[in-house]
């Protein structure tokens, strides 16, 4: 029986959620960046999170218990078992697959007295939008904050079981 894995998965998302609000800073700092290294405005950035363990569907599972023939009437043997909760089985986790570019056009701002000012006046800017940033950024932090409730509960979990073991 695996006590940690409802932690380990907790720890998987505060970390996932972490880079997450790092992400939105990023992006917030970089609002009215107009020069990057790569020659254009800044491009916002979003955060892709992913499974650790793909979950199959039920037509996927069901034809792999039958030995791949189409689906019918089974056995009750011939049905996946699953693994129960505290089995020692790893719990699916998250993790970031990727960050990605924001592919919206950039914002064009007359203003011809910029040093990045094109030859019609217009400077790009990135599209970054701080109320969108700000919402992001909450959601990550309550989504941090409801994984370390969730860490510290099973930490009372396991001191409970702990005593109970000792009497």
């Amino acid at each position: 029986m695996n006590l940690f894995a409802a932690m380990e998965t907790s720890g998987e998302a505060m970390q996932a959620e972490r880079m997450r609000a790092e992400v939105v800073a990023a992006n917030m700092a970089n609002a009215e960046t107009t020069r990057t290294a790569s020659g254009g405005p800044y491009r916002r950035q979003h955060v892709v999170f992913a499974a650790d363990q793909p979950q199959t569907g039920f037509l996927n599972a069901m034809t792999t218990a039958s030995g791949g023939m189409a689906p019918g009437p089974l056995a009750a043997s011939a049905l996946p078992t699953l693994p129960m909760p505290g089995s020692g089985a790893a719990a699916p986790g998250v993790h970031i697959a990727q960050v990605v570019e924001d592919q919206a056009p950039p914002l064009k701002r007359y203003d011809p007295g910029h040093p990045d000012a094109g030859t019609d006046g217009y400077v790009s800017y990135p599209d970054i939008n701080p109320l969108t940033e700000m919402v992001d950024l909450m959601g990550a932090t309550r989504a941090y904050g409801l994984s370390s409730s969730a860490v510290q509960a099973e930490k009372e979990m396991i001191v409970s079981a702990l005593e109970i073991a000792k009497l």
